[in-house]
């Protein structure tokens, strides 16, 4: 029999508040600074030729250009996915910027992305022009949904806190649903506060956007977005 792992009885797992505070971030090895540093470089210098080739080829992982990435905005993305319980993030301008890389991922014209009618009311005007269809259920419920699925649909699209009417998805049968059908279930966890009051991944979602500009930013002075994938 083998025994069993000792326990430490010092370490408590790290709860949403500190999370919140601390993940994604080591201090510097050199400076030992506790908060991260705003970097404002457009560019980074490689070791050599190899590890800018490395770099370009995903063969590893690094900075390039900051219009990709910077040491800040990684702390941010991996920040994120942390209080989501995601794998991993990526920052984007803007929530709206997040919903299109989200639905781009898996979806093009001709394709349909199955939807709440308790939606934010920008959130499908842009995708018409990319002729891409949201077509609106005007329920929560999920024989609706499924009843509004074809061959043409790539994805179910729901906010987990519905912006302005605060209705709530029913996210645990919606998911169940989209994997039943070989489709991935998208939420908008705005109203959610960045996993605090509901963490999607929880309940089977597979890709999490938000508007950073709302309780992420929390002031009404910041502009941007985030993906998350679980």
């Amino acid at each position: 029999m083998i025994p069993p792992k000792p326990v430490n009885i010092f370490y408590k797992e790290p709860e949403f508040e500190t999370i919140q505070l601390h993940a994604g971030y080591e201090p510097d090895a050199e400076t030992r600074a506790r908060a991260p540093p705003i970097y404002a470089s457009t560019s980074f210098v490689f070791k050599d030729s190899k590890h800018g080739a490395d770099l370009f080829g995903l063969r590893t992982t690094g900075n390039i250009y900051a219009r990709m990435g910077n040491p800040t905005v990684h702390v941010f993305e991996r920040r994120m996915a942390a209080m989501e319980g995601g794998i991993a993030a990526v920052a984007t301008s803007s929530g709206h910027a997040a919903q299109f890389m989200a639905i781009a991922a898996i979806a093009r014209a001709g394709d349909n992305i199955v939807t709440s009618s308790y939606l934010y009311g920008g959130s499908p005007v842009f995708m018409k022009k990319f002729d891409i269809t949201m077509k609106f259920v005007e329920s929560e419920d999920p024989a609706d949904f499924a009843a509004a699925i074809d061959d043409k649909t790539k994805g179910i699209y729901v906010e987990s806190i519905g912006n302005p009417k605060n209705t709530v998805a029913p996210l645990p049968e919606l998911a169940k649903l989209a994997h039943d059908n070989g489709i991935p279930l998208l939420v908008d966890n705005t109203f959610g506060m960045g996993g605090y009051l509901v963490r999607p991944f929880d309940y089977g979602a597979d890709i999490i956007t938000h508007s950073a500009t709302k309780w992420i930013g929390g002031h009404g002075t910041v502009l941007g977005g985030v993906v998350i994938d679980g």
